[in-house]
């Protein structure tokens, strides 16, 4: 019987421009019917939680996770952290609760099965990145806390006017895009002449099916966010 899995980012859940709680029920029918399920980075985002603190946050996400990940014993779970979701604090509550569960794995920056390799994709975000980089990037989001109101009313306005879609495909064309996260796979050993055929993203929310570059196929979720698409992704490993 073949392998059934799936990946997802970019929920960034407790943002209050994020439309998840809407792909809820989705999501459970999902991992209901999937051998493995891969958390592509930024299903929970501390920058713009919407909580009273980080540690109502990290709380309700790992309530959020648990109901996911318990209800579906029989499914294998993936977390890949993403830049939204690297607070220390979680990733340490995060560690922690993988060690009580034996359907849940953590990966700090990508997975590999088989022909496919997921990672979040904010390798991307500068033209040449290697893993001390990436390290030193992620430690700078480690320590990230929510941001203030009016940094929140001006992201609500960008995404009311439809900006950050303009800005995704400005900062992130999918030329460019493909091209940085497949020299940082060589540069870590999992590239295409190691045998990888699929790359499963996040980070750009710009959703893409079987975008082809380089002769490797890339796909991307996009994100739930208003003016955004978004679905959840059947993989091949």
């Amino acid at each position: 019987m073949a392998h059934v899995s799936y990946f997802v980012s970019d929920l960034h859940l407790f943002s209050q421009r994020s439309l998840a709680p809407r792909h809820e029920r989705a999501l459970h029918a999902t991992a209901a019917k999937a051998d493995s399920f891969v958390l592509g980075g930024d299903i929970f985002d501390f920058r713009w939680s919407t909580l009273s603190s980080t540690e109502a946050t990290v709380a309700a996400a790992l309530e959020w996770l648990d109901e996911l990940v318990g209800s579906h014993r029989q499914c294998d779970f993936h977390y890949v952290l993403g830049n939204h979701d690297s607070n220390q604090r979680f990733v340490a509550a995060l560690q922690a609760y993988a060690r009580t569960v034996k359907n849940l794995k953590c990966h700090p920056y990508y997975l590999r099965q088989g022909t496919s390799v997921f990672l979040h994709g904010d390798v991307a975000d500068r033209a040449v990145m290697c893993p001390d980089r990436l390290r030193k990037r992620r430690e700078h989001w480690g320590k990230d806390e929510r941001r203030g109101k009016v940094r929140n009313l001006l992201y609500d306005w960008a995404v009311n006017v439809r900006l950050h879609k303009l800005c995704g495909k400005v900062v992130h064309p999918r030329k460019r895009v493909a091209r940085r996260i497949l020299g940082y796979l060589n540069r870590i050993g999992h590239g295409p002449m190691q045998g990888i055929e699929h790359i499963y993203f996040g980070h750009t929310h710009d959703a893409l099916s079987h975008y082809r570059h380089n002769h490797v196929t890339f796909h991307n979720p996009g994100a739930p966010i208003a003016g955004l698409d978004f679905r959840i992704v059947p993989t091949v490993s």
